[in-house]
This record gives structure tokens, C-alpha cells and sequence, in this order.
């Protein structure tokens, strides 16, 4: 017993929050820990289940699964789970799972609840993000330049009251705002049309606006507060409310701008797709996540927050569509997996997707039954394209045949990239490797990663291949300090935040993924295995890390203003519209990121 607690004492000194704790404190809980042991693919607990305490993996590794049994984290020794249900109401939010043969201790939650009363540092750590999330989603304290709706949609004073009414319902508004010669001149709402229109007998079509609207109305400034926008509505009774820069109209807020913001979530999109019977009625569901997508920057989710809720839409979209196929052609004639690479498989998606997927078929599969999953690929695609997630332009996708196969063709396409790395090897490679399954029978998948990963990792030619072609998409760094951005046409003095910002990230975690055999798809996960596996240091990971969040924070943020401009989200951002401030931290984002190449590059290793 004293041997396992000094072992146990021994473990906590290299594991934070518990190497910060005072001696005497650190000694007193080692001996409080129990020690259990599960065998690979055994159930840790259930979702719902009460749980004793917190979990420590001390060896092996572990796996998180959301209601859905999707796979939501990969846990390796030092990672701590349950923290979420016992801060919550004490029983498990998820589901956990051995995924090799495992080695966990158990703090008693009495005394993990004592730990977070008594020592701040470990209050901190179990309650990292939890206070600012809480305040993520109170609208009374964001800025009404983020609530509101804009461009406003406005008329002429001179207009008559038919025409302002058509245009209402042209533009599915509830109320115009009347400028003159650029200058705010007043509002008009569909209750002016009924009580000072229709109710007084006024003619429609000889009546101008000016008669009828309410002139000079109370207005709000972008930097006030949504519990300033609630006071005025409250105090004067009214819906609607102009935004005013001096005597510009910049915007509108309304009550349904503020029922949105809480009304829309990715769980509710979840819950619609689920009831959708066509892909159409699915069309009219995504069509709101760009909505969702400015709710969830302008609340100051991080991005990789932000990516993953509007990936799961996606993910929920094809699981729907993958069941209404199977409803008409009838059950699978062998076990299959479709699975999503790419932006969904690493659960990066943000505003701007394509589709990029594939199917595994188990082996015996017969050729007479090839044309079932054939069908299912097409009517899954094209349905897919009518939600938006529009066609892969390189046809990487399962209604493609190349994509659609039994294990084995696909085993050999792995051995066919891994030892013949010719150009569109490499290519095909970084997006296959990118694979996560969907739905259906994901151990068709799984074992083949595994051996995949480890085929690859013992090649060096092929791993020098991957390395080199990582390393053609490099950060937009100019001379001087300045940006290299582009030259000429539509996005001329635009930087791609997405081929030059995002995806030499995504490319450097898929190479360390691949040196250390490490499973996650994810790129912020890969780049904490790499760390954890000794793949790249403590302080190149945490540069590089630091450095993604940023890239992709201000990808996202610059989707989030196209959005509420009423324009359509892309991937290009003009670095000289913003101030010195954010230029400089933006621009040494991308010398950690083309630091880490270099390194790459010279050794095949980052720094340690």
C-alpha cells in the first residue's frame, strides 16, 4: 500500500494542477486516490451513470463519446475526465471507453469538490473557459453592433405607404428606415401601416411615408449593450429600434433579432434535421448557419468551439440523409462505413464547405451488390448538395466509384500512396489521412488506421514526401513586416486566411500525427498529441498552438462580419483594414507557423 502511494504521489508531482498544490497538500491526496484497471474497449461508465470522482489515466488511453456515440476526445495518460458531470449535477455527461488496456486513478469527489473549495489552483484549472462561456451566452452584455440586423433595409420619405409595403414584404422585414440624402429621417413598422394607415382610411397609394412614420425615434449607438437595447424596448414599448452613427442609420435592432440570438443553437438545428424527411426541408435548416455562425463569433466562442458545432450540423445532415437513402433501397447487403474527410473529418468546418467523403465496404461483398452502395453514394451527395455542402470540386467523394470500396481495394490504396509517393499520392494521402467515420460500422475503419498509421511511419521516403508537400502552402509573409498579399484581381490586397493561414497548420499537424502514430484527426488535437508523444516541445506546441487559435480566431471573425454585412462568407481578409495592433500579433502568427516549418524541414523534427 505505501509503495502504490508513493508511485501514486511520484505521478501527481508531473501532472498539473496537482504538481502546483503545496507539498503537504499533494501528499494528503495521493493517498486518497484509488486505483482501477480496465481491459481494451471496456466501459468506463455511462452517460447518465452517477459518478464516484475524477478520473487520472496513469497508462493507456481512453475515449469520450457524446450522447450520439461520436467520438469527442482521445485521452492519453495525464488527461483527467468527469470533471464535467461532477461540476454539473454528479452523474456523466458522456460515455467513457478503454481504447487499449488502461490504467486509471480515482479521486473521490468529495474530496475533489474540498480541492476546488480550498485551493484556487485547482479551482482554476477544472474551471478553465467555464466562466467566460457563462458569459458568452448573456445577450445583455454584448454590443448591439453585434445583434443587430444589417445593411438595414430602408425607403424615402417621398415613397407612398404601398410601395414601403411591398418592399416590407419583399425583404421579410417588419420595419424600414426612412433616409433622405443619406440622413435618418425616421422609422416605419408594419404597426404604422395597420394604426395610422388602414385603421385612419388613409389611401395607400397616394399617402406618403413622411405622413405616417414615426419621426426622429430614439436610436442606439453599435457600442451600447444588448441590456440597453432591452431598457428602451421595455421603457418605451416598442419593437424596433434604429442604430445610429450621428444622423447614419447603420442598422436595425428588433425583438426578433434578440429572440434569434437565443432561439438559434446547433442543437436545435440538430433536433429539425432530424425530423426532415427531404433533403429540401434540410436545405431551409442549414440555410441558417450563418446565423448560427455569427451568433457563436460575435459571443466569443473560440474557434475551434465555433467549428466543431457547425461540423456536427453537417455530420447530423448526412447521418439523416444516409437513413432516408436506406429507407428506400432497404437494408445494406454487408456492413459499410461512410466516412468524411477533409474540413468535416477533422471537425474544422466553418462557414465556407464543400463535401469530401468516402465509403468502406467489408470485404465479401459480392460484385452484383457494388450498385446498392453505389445509389446510396449518389442520392447522399446530391442531397448534400442541396443543403449547401456543394460538390468537391477534385470529385473526392463517395459517389464517386474510386471512393466507394471493400476494405481491401482500400488497403491497397493506402500501400499504393505509402510506397509509390508521386505527387497526387501525396495529395490524396492529406486528404485520406484527414478520414472520420460518420456512420455505420466504424471498426471498418479503425484497424486499418492503425495499421495505416503505422505502414506510413516506418517509411521515411514517404514521410519525407509528406513533409515536402506540408510545406507548399506557406504563411503570406511579405518583406519588412509586411503581408505578401494578393496582386491582382477580386481579391487583390487579401491574404487567404484559408490556404495560407489555416491549412499549413492543418498540414504540419498531419505530419506530426503521422511521425508519432497518433490517431486524432483534429488539427488543435493533433498538435497536443504531438506535444504529449515528445513529437514537438512544450514551448513549440504551445507557440504553435497559439498561433492556430489566432489564425483561425480572425478567419472566423472576418466570416462573422461578412455575415452581418449581408454578404456572402469567403476566406480572404484585408490585413492593412485593421489596426497595428492586431497586424503585428497576426503577422507573428505566421512566423511561429513558418518557424515550425523551417524546422520541419531541416530535421524532420521541431525543435525540442
Amino acid at each position: 500500500m505505501v509503495q502504490l502511494q508513493s508511485a501514486v504521489l511520484a505521478f501527481l508531482e508531473t501532472v498539473h494542477p496537482y504538481d502546483s498544490l503545496p507539498k503537504d497538500e499533494i501528499e494528503r491526496v495521493s493517498t486518497r486516490f484509488q486505483e482501477i484497471s480496465f481491459s481494451a474497449g471496456a466501459e468506463i461508465y455511462h452517460r447518465g451513470n452517477p459518478l464516484p470522482g475524477i478520473y487520472l489515466i496513469m497508462d493507456g488511453a481512453v475515449e469520450i463519446m457524446d450522447v450520439t456515440n461520436t467520438v469527442v476526445s482521445e485521452l492519453a495518460p495525464r488527461n483527467s475526465f468527469g470533471e464535467r458531470g461532477l461540476l454539473a449535477d454528479g452523474f456523466a455527461a458522456t460515455t467513457a471507453t478503454a481504447r487499449s488496456a488502461c490504467t486509471l486513478l480515482i479521486l473521490p469527489k468529495d474530496e475533489f469538490h474540498r480541492l476546488m473549495q480550498e485551493q484556487p489552483v485547482f479551482s482554476r484549472f477544472f474551471t478553465r473557459g467555464r466562466f467566460a462561456d457563462s458569459r458568452r451566452g448573456d445577450m445583455t452584455i454584448q454590443k448591439v453592433s453585434e445583434l443587430m440586423s444589417r445593411p438595414p433595409i430602408v425607403c424615402s420619405p417621398s415613397d407612398t405607404v404601398r410601395s414601403a409595403a411591398t418592399l416590407m414584404r419583399e425583404r421579410h422585414v417588419s420595419s424600414l428606415g426612412v433616409v433622405e440624402d443619406g440622413r435618418f429621417q425616421g422609422i416605419l413598422t408594419t404597426r404604422d401601416l395597420t394604426g395610422r394607415v388602414l385603421a385612419e382610411g388613409l389611401d395607400p397609394e397616394t399617402t406618403p411615408v413622411s405622413a405616417v412614420m414615426t419621426p426622429h425615434p430614439v436610436g442606439l449607438r453599435g457600442e451600447a449593450l444588448g441590456s440597453d437595447i432591452l431598457h428602451l424596448m421595455l421603457e418605451r414599448r416598442v419593437g424596433h429600434l434604429p442604430v445610429v452613427e450621428g444622423d447614419r442609420l447603420i442598422g436595425m435592432i428588433t425583438q426578433t433579432d434578440l429572440i434569434r440570438f437565443h432561439a438559434i443553437s446547433s442543437a436545435q438545428l440538430i433536433r429539425d434535421i432530424a425530423s426532415a424527411d427531404r433533403a429540401e426541408d434540410m436545405r431551409a435548416i442549414t440555410a441558417r448557419i450563418p446565423q448560427l455562425l455569427v451568433q457563436l463569433v460575435g459571443s466569443n466562442n473560440a474557434h475551434e468551439v465555433v467549428t466543431r458545432l457547425i461540423t456536427d450540423i453537417a455530420d447530423s445532415v448526412t447521418r439523416r440523409l444516409i437513413m432516408l437513402a436506406e429507407r428506400e433501397l432497404g437494408p445494406p447487403p454487408v456492413p459499410y462505413v461512410w466516412l468524411a474527410c477533409g474540413s468535416q473529418g477533422r471537425q474544422e468546418q466553418s462557414g465556407v464547405s464543400d463535401q469530401d467523403n468516402c465509403i468502406f465496404i467489408e470485404d465479401g461483398v459480392e460484385p452484383e451488390e457494388m450498385p446498392w452502395y453505389q445509389q446510396l453514394a449518389a442520392k447522399v451527395s446530391r442531397g448534400l448538395d442541396i443543403c449547401g455542402y456543394f460538390y468537391c470540386p477534385g470529385d473526392m467523394m463517395a459517389s464517386n466509384p474510386r471512393w466507394c470500396q471493400p476494405v481491401s481495394v482500400w488497403r491497397s490504396y493506402f500501400r499504393d500512396w505509402i510506397y509509390k509517393p508521386d505527387p497526387t499520392a501525396q495529395m490524396l494521402a492529406s486528404v485520406m489521412f484527414d478520414l472520420r467515420p460518420i456512420c455505420g460500422a466504424s471498426s471498418l475503419y479503425q484497424d486499418l488506421q492503425a495499421e495505416t498509421l503505422e505502414e506510413a511511419s516506418r517509411n521515411s521516403i514517404f514521410t519525407a514526401h509528406m513533409i515536402s508537400n506540408s510545406l507548399k502552402h506557406a504563411p503570406p509573409l511579405g518583406l519588412l513586416r509586411g503581408f505578401a498579399t494578393i496582386r491582382s484581381g477580386e481579391h487583390r490586397n487579401q491574404i487567404d486566411m484559408k490556404h495560407n493561414g489555416v491549412v499549413p497548420v492543418v498540414d504540419l499537424g498531419r505530419v506530426y500525427a503521422l511521425m508519432g502514430r497518433l490517431p486524432p484527426v483534429n488539427t488543435r488535437a493533433r498538435l497536443l498529441a504531438a506535444e504529449e508523444a515528445g513529437i514537438i516541445s512544450g514551448a513549440g506546441a504551445r507557440d504553435l498552438i497559439a498561433a492556430y487559435d489566432l489564425i483561425a480566431d480572425m478567419r472566423l471573425r472576418n466570416q462573422f462580419r461578412q455575415v452581418r454585412d449581408g454578404k456572402k462568407p469567403d476566406n480572404f481578409l484585408a490585413p492593412y483594414d485593421f489596426g497595428d495592433f492586431e497586424r503585428s500579433h497576426l503577422r507573428d502568427a505566421f512566423v511561429v507557423v513558418r518557424t515550425m516549418q523551417s524546422a520541419l524541414a531541416n530535421g524532420g523534427r521541431a525543435p525540442v
